[in-house]
């Protein structure tokens, strides 16, 4: 094993990373990592050989008891070395002591395990282009950013374990960003963001008080091209929701936690944000 030098990723590293993400599959937003910077500038580990990057992993804090851990990823041509679980253990260490959340891969599910990770449930991202279907007709869709932040930022801890204000506020509206909110009687019962990713277009957050809500919002969301949504099984409304708009399973992960999982309104959760950070 050679050198590995442990260091906070640059902007310059997290584009890497965005495109080492792609380059596996999982089809990153185009502008993910301008978001992802402000959610802990210091939440993303990269490890170099000889000045060269081949390996990383984050380890994103939320308020003073939650994490997220993600882009756990080592160079295809370094791998095999223990460089990726000495990525792991120095993310772990800057999260002790928090509840901690991860989208796990199928292969590496089994590793988690043994780092103290426990099953909750399974995310799969269902993609295809969405038949024609209106939805709710009492809610009002109007542009996210139009919606007093105070507002927006309190919904999302419904279904957010912890805030996320600098994060949420690019999110709304970054380049490439759609975001749309269902009012009903001026309050607030839905939320969604499309965003341009490596291929077609991804949806998340997708958060309703119901399934004709969420409809509604993919149905404004959407522009008839292919679209990826990333649905929590256990929300069993919203694979109804996809299957009925004829979309196809294409990937699936298990959302895990080391230490006790998180109360949020997983009903009102019809597709996650990120597999990244939760």
């Amino acid at each position: 094993m050679g050198d590995l030098r442990i260091s906070t990723a640059s902007t310059a590293d997290l584009s890497t990373l965005r495109q080492w993400a792609a380059t596996e599959g999982w089809n990153p937003g185009q502008s993910d990592t301008l978001a992802f910077a402000v959610a802990d500038p210091v939440g993303y580990l990269v490890g170099r050989l000889d000045g060269e990057l081949v390996a990383s992993c984050s380890g994103v804090r939320y308020g003073a008891d939650y994490g997220f851990l993600g882009f756990y990823l080592v160079r295809p041509d370094q791998r095999g070395q223990g460089y990726g679980l000495r990525l792991w253990q120095a993310v772990m260490e800057v999260l002790a002591g928090r509840t901690v959340g991860l989208d796990g891969v199928v292969d590496q599910q089994h590793n988690y395990q043994k780092s103290g990770f426990r099953r909750a449930f399974t995310h799969v991202r269902y993609a295809g282009v969405p038949a024609a279907a209106a939805g709710s007709n009492d809610v009002e869709l109007v542009d996210g950013r139009s919606v007093p932040f105070r507002e927006l930022a309190a919904y999302d801890r419904r279904f957010f374990p912890a805030e996320r204000d600098a994060f949420l506020s690019l999110w709304v509206g970054l380049p490439g960003h759609t975001s749309l909110a269902a009012l009903r009687d001026g309050h607030l019962v839905g939320f969604g963001v499309l965003r341009a990713a490596e291929s077609g277009m991804r949806i998340g957050p997708l958060y309703a008080a119901s399934d004709e809500i969420a409809l509604a919002l993919v149905s404004g969301l959407a522009s008839g091209g292919e679209v990826a949504i990333d649905v929590p099984g256990v929300n069993r409304k919203a694979t109804k929701l996809v299957e009925g708009l004829g979309f196809e399973p294409a990937f699936e992960c298990a959302r895990m936690y080391a230490g006790p999982p998180p109360v949020v309104d997983q009903d009102g959760i019809f597709g996650t944000t990120t597999f990244e950070l939760g």
